[in-house]
């Protein structure tokens, strides 16, 4: 039985007191280095199935230095974003308790992931897809396993992606090669805010389409 006295369980590695910070900010040093397009590529990959810091941290910065260069980002960024995203699928599919699982678990995601899993079929996480694509969230790691191991279509999947992550860093470049870094600021403190809400927005019109057509259970759990 627990008491006052009983220390509290360990922390993840990524919740100790400036972890996240140091990573942040060593993830954003790539964006300086000769083989920036090749880091572009390894953190969008890794972002979609176990990496803790979105490839937005180096992808704004590089197309602010070269803007002529920014849809070709955004065209590196979408492609391994997506590769990424079959890797998580396929760790959700083939490998969940063997890999998955202390993945999760490890970020602190396992109990969000497990509550998913008991509620979200097939239809529900393709619309997780879209809203982790475009706004991340739930974070797109979560999404991807979680798409595997509830055996979404693959194609379905990967269009999901393509369109969800492409729309995210298309329009990112369209803003920073128009604008230039008068629009970092906004990028930074609020487009989050307006991709949050145009999530939202996808999800209340999927659940007012499926009230209004008496389709099913909106949720499986």
């Amino acid at each position: 039985m627990a008491t006052a006295n009983t220390p509290p369980a360990p922390a993840s590695p990524l919740e100790r007191p400036g972890t996240f910070k140091r990573l942040y900010l060593w993830t954003l040093s790539l964006a300086a280095r000769p083989a920036a397009q090749l880091w572009l590529a390894v953190v969008a990959f890794v972002e979609s199935s176990f990496f803790l810091i979105p490839a937005d941290v180096l992808f704004v910065p590089m197309a602010l230095a070269n803007p002529r260069r920014a849809y070709r980002y955004a065209l590196i960024a979408t492609a391994f974003s997506t590769f990424g995203g079959i890797a998580g699928y396929a760790l959700g599919y083939f490998a969940f308790d063997a890999l998955a699982r202390p993945v999760l678990a490890f970020y602190g995601k396992l109990a969000a992931f497990e509550a998913l899993r008991a509620c979200a079929g097939p239809d529900t996480t393709l619309l997780l897809l879209t809203t982790s694509g475009l706004a991340h969230l739930p974070p797109i790691k979560v999404v991807t396993i979680l798409a595997g191991a509830v055996h979404v279509g693959l194609g379905f999947f990967v269009i999901s992606c393509i369109l969800a992550r492409g729309a995210r860093f298309f329009a990112l470049a369209f803003l920073l090669r128009s604008y230039g870094p008068a629009i970092r600021h906004f990028i930074e403190r609020r487009l989050k805010l307006i991709a949050f809400g145009g999530a939202s927005l996808v999800i209340l019109l999927y659940f007012g389409l499926k009230l209004l057509t008496g389709s099913g259970q909106l949720l499986s759990c």
